[in-house]
């Protein structure tokens, strides 16, 4: 799993204009960008998802991000308003932005829009049974009647995709936080979830 593999699923607007701007201090950082989402919540938040190279992120990771984009967020300075920062782990229901995400989790449930129609729809839930350079192949769960069991969605159509929170996901992750924090030297009894890592800041304009 590479530091620098880009990200086939990617932010547009100022999510993206924000991306620009704090992917590259985190990679110098050592970790990966996952996603930008921007909301209303408390006025305005910013929330900037990343990860270690191994899926993993920690509260103290999360600090890491937060000193490491704090100084190119305030000389770019892409926000017009003052809004909440908001640095976070991916968590077990995470967004797959990336290939290699895709290859990570097949045999998962998942949720997936597409940015164009793919057999008529944009929106698909399945599993991923087969990922080639160029496309996925979904088993849907529960298609509807007279629609195929499989569909073929090319990788560049992939507009949004996330995990869907089972209890085969929750123990698959379980185990590869288990297995990352062991191949690192450090203890076993941490959980990667939602709540793994999150710091939180206010930033003024």
């Amino acid at each position: 799993m590479s530091e620098s593999e880009p990200r086939i699923v990617e932010e547009q607007g100022l999510e993206a204009k924000v991306a620009s701007v704090v992917e590259a201090a985190i990679e110098q950082a050592g970790y990966r960008l996952v996603r930008i989402r921007i909301s209303g919540l408390n006025g305005m938040t910013v929330q900037i998802m990343a990860e270690r190279p191994d899926g993993t992120m920690t509260v103290e990771d999360c600090e890491a991000v937060s000193r490491a984009i704090s100084p190119v967020l305030d000389v770019a300075d892409p926000v017009d308003r003052a809004y909440h920062l908001e640095v976070s782990s991916p968590g077990i229901d995470r967004p797959l932005v990336r290939r290699s995400d895709l290859e990570t989790w097949a045999g998962f449930l998942m949720k997936l829009e597409t940015n164009r129609l793919i057999n008529e729809r944009k929106r698909f839930r399945g599993k991923i049974v087969a990922v080639t350079d160029e496309t996925i192949r979904l088993e849907r769960d529960q298609p509807a009647y007279g629609e195929p069991a499989a569909v073929e969605i090319p990788l560049d159509a992939i507009g949004e995709a996330r995990l869907v929170l089972t209890d085969d996901l929750i123990a698959a992750s379980l185990k590869a936080d288990k297995a990352a924090r062991k191949r690192r030297g450090e203890p076993e009894d941490g959980a990667d979830g939602e709540d793994a890592g999150s710091v939180k800041g206010a930033r003024p304009h």
